[in-house]
């Protein structure tokens, strides 16, 4: 199985070398490039060619959320996850519109960075709970200014309405998968269903789209 390449950009060198030395003790990982503000990131990061790119968000010359609004428009299937001791609402708000793919506070355990970098390299996001509830408490304030009435519901089934609902919660998928005795690889595929039949992209739609039908109270 290939390693999952990852380029690190933080300002701070005593933090990348934990992060490197962190992901260097995993057979998964391979840490292909470095660098110390978002001007050394513009131009390293294509002759490194990663998978993955971990970045915070404040760094000297070019700011993370810049650099990766910058990025992606050349390197659209490169995957972004936001490393930040910040996580105000903004900063989350604005990095998930630059395209990153998961955002995790830097005190997270080592545990969870495995698991979000696994996530989002397989093709999915990763934010941890306390950046999906303020990404969902965003949403449900932007619902509550929002006038007019819904337009009519697709035709979903039982099960995806459900899921829609649990989803809309913050349940992840294996919660989801334990609490209604299915497999994660079902309701992967419910959601992919439901994403496809409503025209969405990613879970936070699906999370404003119960807000907007009333599928879930608030």
């Amino acid at each position: 199985m290939d390693k999952i390449r990852v380029f690190l950009a933080d300002d701070h060198k005593l933090f990348r070398d934990g992060v490197r030395s962190l992901l260097s003790s995993s057979a998964e990982f391979e840490v292909v490039g470095e660098a110390s503000d978002g001007l050394q990131l513009m131009r390293q990061i294509s002759q490194a060619d990663p998978d993955i790119l971990i970045t915070d968000i404040s760094m000297p010359g070019l700011s993370g959320i810049e650099a990766v609004k910058q990025i992606l428009s050349k390197k659209k299937e490169l995957n972004v996850l936001i490393l930040s001791m910040f996580d105000n609402e903004d900063y989350v708000l604005d990095s998930i519109r630059a395209g990153a793919k998961g955002y995790l506070p830097k005190d997270v355990p080592a545990e969870e960075l495995f698991l979000a970098l696994k996530t989002i390299a397989g093709g999915k996001e990763y934010f941890s709970s306390t950046i999906s509830d303020i990404v969902v408490k965003s949403i449900i304030q932007q619902a509550r200014i929002q006038s007019g009435r819904s337009p009519k519901l697709p035709a979903l089934t039982d099960r995806e309405v459900e899921i829609v609902k649990l989803i809309a919660e913050g349940f992840l998928s294996k919660e989801i998968a334990d609490k209604l005795n299915i497999s994660i690889h079902t309701v992967d595929t419910h959601k992919a269903n439901i994403m496809q039949k409503l025209q969405l992209k990613s879970s936070v739609d699906i999370v404003k789209y119960a807000i907007r039908h009333d599928m879930i109270k608030l």
